[in-house]
């Protein structure tokens, strides 16, 4: 897969005038997160793991993000957003369910674990439970559906496109306190943020002579 950066790293502006101390402080308590295991039987981390390797899975190439401990932090502590589905209980309950819903379905199906599924026996686990088309009887009490739409898929999302690792990957300059960015048009940079390999500095493809 072609990066679309090379060489690029946001963590590079962790001195300069883009950020601040707190957030300096921020990320460096991101970056330093550790898996919590005191939230998971061995299995549900085990398939809270495999879920995530499957649904945002790290870019070659780059640092490891620390998606998994993020987002094992937010449930072991029920962080929620201020509202939840009314069909699904707390963070931390839901992805309990959740997860053991999973084993169960991949167990069903497929007679292993959920870790152990290959990937696209896993992916083709978690679509299912997308369009909740599921056949474990752990889901009686955890509508897949809206398992998915609510929790799973938000959160992972949310933990995984927090990493400086994602941002550099997609050439995103990151946070900007307190520079700020200015040049904020339709194919404007400003002039410290990353430019896409075969750009030129304005933004324009380079034409091969």
């Amino acid at each position: 897969m072609r990066d679309p950066f090379p060489g690029y790293d946001v963590l590079a502006k962790r001195n300069s005038l883009s950020w601040n101390d707190r957030t300096r402080e921020a990320i460096d308590e991101r970056l330093a997160l550790e898996v919590r295991e005191d939230a998971f039987t061995a299995t549900q981390l085990a398939t809270l793991r495999h879920v995530i390797a499957r649904v945002c899975p790290d870019p070659p190439g780059r640092p490891p993000t620390t998606t998994l401990a993020m987002l094992s932090c937010k449930i072991a502590e029920n962080i929620c957003v201020g509202f939840r589905h009314h069909r699904l209980p707390g963070t931390r309950e839901a992805w309990q369910r959740g997860l053991d819903a999973l084993e169960a379905e991949a167990r069903a199906r497929y007679a292993v674990a959920f870790a152990a599924l290959t990937g696209a026996n896993a992916d083709i686990v978690l679509r299912l439970v997308s369009l909740g088309d599921v056949i474990a009887r752990e889901w009686e009490h955890l509508p897949p559906r809206e398992f998915w739409q609510w929790r799973l898929l938000p959160d992972c999302v949310a933990a995984h496109w927090s990493q400086p690792s994602l941002w550099s990957a997609m050439g995103f300059g990151g946070p900007a306190a307190p520079r700020g960015y200015v040049r904020t048009g339709l194919d404007r940079r400003d002039p410290w943020e990353a430019i896409e390999a075969g750009e030129d500095l304005r933004g324009l493809p380079r034409h091969r002579a």
